[in-house]
C-alpha cells in the first residue's frame, strides 16, 4: 500500500474509532514506527489528531473533523461500480432499484479526475451474468426469513419433483443468473441448495426445539456413515472445456482440480437422491468428459447413447 493510500485509511480509522500505534501497525501490516511517522505527517498537514494515554487510550480526531464523504482511488471506485454492475444485470431482484440510484449517487459525488480514469476501465471490465427471465416474488421475504433463522415450509418444483419441503433457511446468494437460498431440509436431512424461483409458496412455521436438537446429533453422528450409505462415489476425467462446466456447479464446481497440463479431473460423492441428474450432466457433457467410476453411471449413459442412436437410425442421408 502507497503511503498516501495508507495514511488515507488511518484516517478512515479514526474516523471511526481511537486506534492505538500498535493496532494501526497489524492491520497495515506495517512497523510502529512507520505508522509514527505517518501520524506526524498528517498533523504537519493539518489533521487535528491528538493521543491519550492509558486503557482505551489511543489516536483520535478532534471532534467535528470528518473526511470528505465516499473518498476512493481509482481500484476502489472501480470495484464498487463492477459489483453493481453485475448486480443490475440479474432481472429481478431485492435491490431493483436501489441498484441504479446508487450508481447515479457514487458518480454524482465522484471527483472528475476519477471518473475519467475509472471510465476507460468499465467499457473493458465487468461480472458476466447470464441472462435469465425467471421471477423470485419470495426474495425479499426469504432474505429477512433467513436473518431470522425462521423455519419454513416451501412448496418447491424440481426437476423431478413437485414436493413440499421444510426447511431452515441459511444464507441467500446469486449465482449463475439465479438466486438461491440454502437450507437443512427436513426432508432429506442435510442441507441443500434450492432455486429461489422454483418456490411457489412460502410460510413460516413453528419447528419444535427438541426436534431440531435431536435431528443434529443425529447428523453429527452418523454423517460420515449416512454420506457413504446415501451417495455413490463419481470420478471423471474431464478436458479443458469440460473443466469449466463443471467448476460452474455450485455443488461439485470446487471439486474440480488440474492433475496435468491438458487434463483435469472431478471427484465426489453424489447423493442418490442426484444419480438421475449426474446422469443428465455427464451425458451432456459428450466428449469433453470420461467417467472412470462407478460402472452403473457408465452403463447409463451408454445406454442414453443407444437411444439417441436408435432415434436417428432410421434417417435417410
Amino acid at each position: 500500500m502507497k503511503r498516501m493510500d495508507r495514511m488515507m485509511a488511518i484516517l478512515m480509522a479514526l474516523q471511526q474509532r481511537s486506534e492505538t500505534a500498535q493496532s494501526l501497525a497489524d492491520k497495515f501490516e506495517v512497523s510502529k514506527r512507520t505508522v509514527l511517522r505517518d501520524m506526524q505527517a498528517l498533523s504537519e498537514m493539518g489533521v487535528p489528531l491528538y493521543a491519550l494515554a492509558g486503557p482505551g487510550g489511543g489516536y483520535r480526531l478532534m471532534e467535528g473533523f470528518h473526511l470528505p464523504p465516499l473518498h476512493l482511488d481509482r481500484d476502489e471506485v472501480l470495484t464498487v461500480l463492477v459489483a453493481l454492475d453485475g448486480m443490475a444485470k440479474y432481472s429481478d431482484g431485492p435491490f431493483h432499484s436501489a441498484r441504479w440510484t446508487v450508481i447515479d449517487k457514487i458518480r454524482a459525488v465522484l471527483p472528475e479526475q476519477t471518473l475519467q480514469l475509472v471510465s476507460p476501465l468499465l467499457q473493458t471490465v465487468e461480472m458476466e451474468v447470464p441472462k435469465r427471465h425467471f421471477k423470485t416474488p419470495h426474495l425479499n421475504a426469504l432474505m429477512t426469513y433467513t436473518a431470522n433463522s425462521q423455519w419454513l415450509k416451501v412448496m418447491y418444483r424440481s426437476q423431478n419433483y413437485h414436493r413440499s419441503l421444510d426447511i431452515l433457511p441459511r444464507r441467500v446468494y446469486a449465482a449463475h443468473g439465479f438466486w438461491y437460498c440454502e437450507a437443512y431440509s427436513q426432508l432429506h436431512g442435510e442441507v441443500r441448495s434450492l432455486r429461489i424461483d422454483r418456490m411457489e409458496t412460502v410460510e413460516e412455521i413453528d419447528y419444535p426445539i427438541h426436534e431440531l436438537e435431536k435431528k443434529i446429533l443425529q447428523d453429527n453422528s452418523v454423517q460420515s456413515h449416512s454420506d457413504k450409505e446415501g451417495s455413490i462415489y463419481i470420478f471423471a476425467k474431464l478436458t479443458y472445456r469440460g473443466a469449466l462446466l463443471a467448476e460452474q456447479d455450485t455443488h461439485m464446481g470446487h471439486m474440480v482440480s488440474q492433475v496435468g497440463d491438458e487434463e483435469w479431473e472431478v471427484a465426489f460423492q453424489c447423493p442418490m437422491e442426484e444419480w438421475n441428474w449426474a446422469i443428465t450432466f455427464f451425458f451432456n457433457m459428450g466428449l469433453d468428459a470420461q467417467i472412470i467410476e462407478p460402472p452403473q453411471l457408465i452403463e447409463e449413459i451408454r445406454e442414453r447413447a443407444r437411444c439417441l442412436m436408435d432415434r436417428y437410425s432410421h434417417v435417410q442421408m
